[in-house]
């Protein structure tokens, strides 16, 4: 039998999946160890394999079939336009992807003015304002904290993820539009989907009785 790999997002992500596969008698106690530096995990009883990668990557490691079942953002997702399915929404990571700027944006955003949009996520804000609002933008890609943008003047607005809004808040900055609900999804790479649908049907069945 040959093994199932998973690749999991890396952070809180992959810790709340761990405990959930936990919940349905999939362990890999190796991950548990803090001071591990391996870069794969093995379950040898159930041929199962576990690596953790940047969120970004795994659903590229799922297209190619480096990994057979990825654990990710419904914004990566997004993002990144792989070929894979994406077979459940777990129910963890909410969060919202939203426009967001100080009060002033909203007549730019409301009177389809050409404004400056900064973001992590060019692909996510091309389609909301190009495909959906019909609007022309510039899109500024950055990597690092988006609130300052509106701040220091690079962009009148910011598509971003909002958990709480506290740091929006902080910054005088607000949700002016809403483009998602967002949370953790399982992708599966479509090859091992029909060729182990069995063991991979077992283990959506299993998550999805206890999610």
């Amino acid at each position: 039998m040959r093994y199932l790999t998973f690749a999991l997002g890396k952070g809180r992500l992959a810790k709340t999946a761990l405990e959930l596969f936990e919940e349905v008698g999939i362990r890999c106690e190796e991950m548990k160890d803090p001071g591990s530096r391996k870069l794969i995990f093995v379950n040898e009883e159930r041929k199962l394999r576990f690596f953790l990668s940047k969120g970004p990557d795994v659903p590229t490691y799922v297209e190619y079939g480096a990994a057979d079942i990825g654990i990710v953002g419904k914004d990566t997702i997004m993002e990144e336009g792989r070929k894979l399915y994406e077979v459940l929404d777990l129910g963890f990571g909410k969060c919202k992807m939203c426009v967001c700027g100080p009060d002033s944006a909203r007549e730019l955003l409301d009177h389809g003015q050409l404004i400056r949009v900064a973001t992590k996520y060019p692909n996510i804000a091309k389609d909301h304002f190009y495909n959906k609002k019909h609007q022309t933008v510039e899109i500024i890609k950055l990597n690092g904290s988006i609130e300052l943008a509106p701040i220091v003047g690079l962009s009148e607005v910011i598509v971003d993820i909002v958990e709480t809004g506290t740091t929006l808040k902080e910054n005088g900055l607000h949700v002016l539009e809403e483009i998602c609900p967002l949370s953790a999804r399982m992708v599966v790479n479509q090859v091992s989907m029909k060729m182990e649908s069995e063991r991979i049907g077992s283990i959506i069945r299993a998550i999805r009785s206890v999610i």
